[in-house]
């Protein structure tokens, strides 16, 4: 399932949900695939679109794993990379299922190949009292993990491969949204000109490029 670029910015989570969770003026971090990461002071939360069935109403933008008190700023990245590789996923071939829990959904990553659930993300982050539970850092190890779909997405939409490419950037922890994004956009310019490269390489070449 492909999503445009920007389809989060365009379709912001539904006002009732924002005030009524106190999340009044979020910040969008990133957005992939329809996936992405919100954050407002210590709050941070996956955006996720509903994936388009022509058989039931559009179920908009959902809020999932909801933290209201983020432990540091690793953590805060943790959230970037997660809806990153989840992104990622949906566009490699996995599905995003999301369930209504309140105001919350909970997303179950679905192989296409097997009908299987591959992973499951909660509706909120766990409390600490009992290690944490499945925190942002322990699912995106868990997601991260998981074998291909099927083939590599199919990169000859220019607005596609960048999505890809996006994603790619953002698994360095070392790398920012808004550098991720100008390495996305060296990367796409690399393989338009020279053809015939793989995203991977046009990423790799990019990063030596900025050197």
């Amino acid at each position: 399932m492909s999503f445009s670029p920007g389809h989060l910015a365009a379709n912001p989570l539904p006002t009732g949900i924002v005030g009524a969770l106190g999340l009044g003026g979020y910040q969008l971090l990133v957005d992939v695939a329809g996936v992405g990461a919100g954050r407002l002071g210590s709050h941070a939360f996956l955006l996720v679109a509903g994936e388009p069935d022509p058989g039931l109403p559009d179920s908009g933008t959902q809020i999932s794993l909801h933290q209201p008190r983020l432990k540091d700023e690793t953590e805060a990245s943790a959230f970037i990379q997660l809806a990153a590789q989840l992104g990622y996923l949906r566009l490699s071939g996995y599905r995003l299922a999301l369930e209504r829990s309140g105001l919350r959904s909970k997303i179950s990553v679905v192989n296409p190949a097997t009908g299987a659930i591959a992973a499951v993300i909660p509706d909120k982050a766990p409390g600490r009292l009992f290690g944490g539970g499945a925190s942002a850092p322990r699912l995106l190890a868990s997601v991260r993990a998981l074998p291909s779909a099927g083939p590599p997405p199919d990169t000859q939409s220019p607005e596609l491969l960048r999505q890809v490419l996006l994603a790619l950037a953002l698994r360095d922890e070392s790398v920012g949204g808004a550098e991720a994004a100008e390495l996305a956009d060296r990367a796409l310019e690399l393989v338009l000109s020279r053809g015939g490269m793989d995203p991977p390489a046009a990423l790799e070449a990019a990063k030596q490029d900025r050197g």
